[in-house]
């Protein structure tokens, strides 16, 4: 008898500023996800296979300055297409949903917009390292980055603290006026790919926030049951 194959699985990515709680509304979603039976892996970028772990840590800890924000975006382009070929592809070819921590509209953000890397660059990059493989849905986590950076800070605190590992600080150190280009940028990713995006108010307690996600991805669910 011929196996019946498994349905693709969706690819859903979180962004937004620092503080915003990533990590927390991904952990969550992954719980409930796998509680309705479906496989679940979580991710992170800059990260998510072992080269591009190498890269995360030259590129989140130390001096602000140490890159140019060209050189940032080409390593996490490399970082980017490493984690497609090594995990994201073929979970998704498997039927696994992956939650993703941050993809491409990071690079748009903190490289593209607070750090002017030309939009050009960033559309060839987008071109060759992510084609067609953009997210199912997107989840933009926004929040007034004082909040957002008051929250970051604290984590900070307590991670230094512990001396758990190097406290990945580097772009919470950023001028003000970074983050709120950074809030801007997102906003309008949001408003020019509605179809992607679902702009989440991350000012909201978490359980708050963890409603509006799931409101969404209970949508999303009842979609693809449709088409099945």
């Amino acid at each position: 008898m011929q196996q019946i194959a498994k349905p693709r699985g969706q690819f859903i990515s979180f962004e937004g500023g620092e503080g915003g709680g990533k990590t927390t509304q991904i952990k969550l979603l992954a719980e409930k996800l796998t509680a309705l039976g479906i496989d679940v892996v979580q991710t992170r970028e800059p990260g998510g296979s072992e080269a591009a772990e190498q890269l995360r840590k030259l590129l989140l800890t130390g001096d602000v300055a140490a890159w140019s924000p060209i050189s940032e975006a080409l390593l996490f382009a490399a970082g980017r297409a490493d984690h497609l070929d090594k995990l994201i592809l073929p979970k998704l070819a498997q039927g696994t949903w992956v939650l993703c921590d941050r993809f491409l509209d990071s690079t748009r953000a903190y490289q593209g917009v607070a750090g002017n890397v030309p939009q050009e660059l960033i559309t060839v990059i987008e071109k060759y390292v992510v084609a067609q493989n953009l997210p199912n849905r997107t989840y933009i986590l926004d929040l007034d980055p004082e909040i957002g950076l008051g929250r970051a800070n604290a984590r900070m605190a307590e991670i230094k603290a512990s001396q758990a590992h190097m406290a990945e600080d580097r772009f919470e150190n950023m001028q003000m006026q970074f983050h709120l280009d950074l809030r801007q940028c997102y906003l309008d990713i949001a408003a020019n790919e509605p179809a992607r995006c679902s702009l989440i108010n991350a000012e909201q307690s978490v359980a708050e926030i963890h409603a509006d996600i799931w409101a969404d991805a209970q949508q999303l669910l009842n979609q693809l049951a449709e088409k099945a």
